[in-house]
């Protein structure tokens, strides 16, 4: 993990411009999901992640702009659970390229 990225600097990593990679962000560790553009692309199913930290959306598997963030005040036990399982997959599937700094 060589970079570190403010959130202004990752929203330019949102499948928009085809030459750059896509990355999201969970839990400040920001992973290379350019693999995956089919589903972060522009168009596809997560889109809305791509370029932002997800952290807050994907426990409580939504896909609401609202809940894009890395705020994870207010979360049930049970949706930390369903964010850790994400950690996991994207631990397993995509390579960390950056942290998320304020």
């Amino acid at each position: 993990m060589a970079a570190e990225l403010t959130a202004a600097q990752l929203r330019a990593y949102d499948g928009s411009d085809p030459s750059k990679p896509i990355y999201v962000s969970v839990r400040g560790k920001v992973y290379d999901v350019t693999s995956g553009r089919g589903f972060y692309g522009p168009g596809g199913a997560y889109a809305v992640f791509a370029g932002r930290e997800a952290s807050r959306a994907l426990g409580k598997m939504s896909k609401d702009d609202a809940d894009v963030s890395g705020d994870l005040s207010g979360l049930s036990d049970k949706e930390l659970g369903v964010l850790a399982d994400w950690e996991t997959k994207f631990q397993a599937k995509y390579p960390v390229v950056a942290r998320l700094t304020e």
